[in-house]
């Protein structure tokens, strides 16, 4: 990089300008009235800035920042600086240099306004209050995942379609290992191939979160957790199990999202059982989960259920409530009994939901620990309906 030297000879008002010789054409001072030549310019130039005095009534504070903005400018490695081989300026070019210069002030000026106003708001936001002023705070833009959470809740409805329409569960697992033969090579390829991993971010990466671009899948764990609950629990269970996962886990994400701020957080455990509870977790998405995982229960098990095969496959039917599977019916139905299964269902989701189980994703941990409650809670019913019975 050639040195920028200052030209002596140039008058006092022009002395914020820059001006450089070339190495190879040096001028003497009995040149200097000759037309100026154009100047030659490199590939990618960047001008250098000087900082010159603000007016009295700029803060320092600001006046600091102005000047690491111009040094910052003037340090841009990826960029080269300039040599301007200039003759003395004429009356009009000197001053549209310091209309630019005087432009240039001002824009930095704004930068440091805003800079310095940025950090006072967040000394306010951190403090609560500040000289007597109200707390300032800044929202930030909410992420929905939007994408993410339509596919989420998609599965939900096409589990529903495969139930009423008498899908076979075999065939329906079958299909979701195979899938999974192709999805968890992928899913480890990516970590050991930077190009592949940005094709698969390229096309897929709208549906992962941040922290799964470091780890697996969750669309992994989510068929893993199907294909657990499709193959161990009855075809109603799992269907519902399924639901709860697409659904309650959607509606506790969203609304937890929204206004989980405004509500307070959720306990470090459970009450009486002792269950680690997430910290990140809120009222908010708590109930949310709690409400929906009650109208599904109430949903499938008062309409949907009764559409597969005349309702003869499914665990409580309203007429005898919770089934053994010869087919005897156990009591706990009607009004009262479906009532209570929805209660059950919902508190278990939003307890499911909320739990902290470590490295566990909540994609295969929600629909196994939804669904294994619901079932307990038939057999908990059943056995206290043969002991009535009995006695």
């Amino acid at each position: 990089m050639t040195t920028v030297e200052r030209d002596t000879a140039t008058p006092a008002h022009d002395t914020r300008r820059r001006t450089t010789r070339s190495p190879s054409r040096t001028r003497s001072s009995t040149t200097r009235a000759s037309p100026a030549p154009t100047s030659k310019r490199s590939p990618s130039p960047i001008i250098t800035f000087q900082s010159t005095s603000l007016s009295p009534e700029h803060p320092k504070g600001v006046h600091n920042i102005t000047r690491k903005v111009i040094k910052r400018l003037e340090g841009l490695g990826h960029l080269e600086m300039i040599e301007i081989d200039s003759p003395l300026l004429e009356e009009d070019e000197s001053s549209s240099g310091q209309d630019e210069q005087m432009e240039l002030e001002k824009m930095l000026y704004a930068l440091g306004r805003e800079a310095v106003e940025s950090t006072e708001a967040c000394a306010i936001g951190a403090n609560g209050s500040a000289n007597g002023h109200a707390k300032v705070t800044k929202k930030a833009k909410t992420d929905l995942e939007i994408p993410r959470k339509v596919l989420h809740s998609s599965i939900g409805f096409f589990t529903l379609y495969l139930y009423v329409s008498e899908g076979e569960v075999s065939k329906i697992v079958f299909v979701l290992w195979m899938a999974l033969c192709v999805i968890v090579p992928a899913d480890l390829l990516r970590f050991s191939s930077k190009r592949f991993a940005r094709t698969y971010e390229t096309y897929l990466g709208f549906l992962m979160r941040e922290s799964e671009r470091d780890s697996v899948n969750g669309v992994v764990w989510y068929i893993l957790g199907v294909n657990f609950v499709l193959s161990l629990y009855p075809q109603d269970v799992a269907t519902v199990a399924i639901l709860i996962l697409s659904w309650a886990d959607t509606a506790a994400s969203t609304i937890g999202r929204l206004y989980g701020s405004s509500t307070s957080r959720l306990p470090a455990r459970v009450p009486l059982l002792r269950l680690p509870l997430a910290p990140r977790k809120s009222l908010a998405g708590f109930i949310a989960a709690a409400v929906t995982g009650a109208a599904i229960a109430f949903g499938f098990w008062g309409f949907v259920a009764p559409l597969r095969a005349g309702g003869r496959d499914i665990t409580w039917a309203w007429d005898g409530g919770v089934r053994g599977a010869a087919g005897a019916s156990f009591g706990g139905g009607g009004a009262l009994g479906l009532v209570a299964l929805s209660v059950v269902a919902g508190v278990v989701s939003a307890v499911a939901e909320a739990l902290d189980l470590g490295s566990l994703d909540d994609n295969l941990t929600l629909p196994i620990i939804s669904g294994g409650c619901i079932l307990g809670f038939f057999k908990l019913v059943g056995l206290a309906a043969s002991w009535l019975t009995s006695s």
